[in-house]
């Protein structure tokens, strides 16, 4: 007689992961834009950057709302909750200090701006690492 075991996962809900796959491409987006301004030094770029860093607080933030809630609701398998909701936390942080540096004048934007934008998408990337880890083909949340 064989016995299965099957543990259980930790499971994030589909909207924290659709919040948080938003707010990377916004700082995706921001992160691209900060490559081209460093490249070409057009104002414009630097201009497009903020906007998209803008955009990605906004959503983030949201995000971080969805992953406070996931902490109350998936209170028994609390590590890699907490793991995400601070990863988001982190990146919304960060986030906030890249829109605060990319604020100054365009030309000191560099290269702080820029090694801002890639921790960013690092720890949004880390972040929804996390948050698809759980799942697998076929589970139903």
């Amino acid at each position: 007689m064989a016995v299965i075991v099957e543990r259980a996962r930790w499971v994030l809900h589909p909207l924290n992961a659709v919040l948080l796959a938003g707010a990377l491409a916004l700082f995706l987006g921001a992160l691209l834009s900060d490559i081209v301004y460093f490249r070409s030094y057009e104002i414009q770029w630097n201009n497009f950057s903020s906007w998209l860093l803008a955009g990605g607080l906004v959503v983030g933030a949201f995000a971080f709302l969805a992953a406070i809630i996931e902490l109350f609701r998936n209170r028994w398998r609390v590590w890699p909750a907490l793991a995400y909701a601070l990863l988001v936390l982190a990146t919304w942080i960060l986030g906030l200090i890249d829109e605060l540096v990319h604020a100054k004048d365009a030309w000191a934007t560099m290269p702080a701006g820029l090694v801002l934008s890639v921790i960013v998408v690092v720890l949004a990337c880390a972040a929804l690492w996390i948050a698809f880890a759980g799942m697998r083909a076929g589970d139903v949340p």
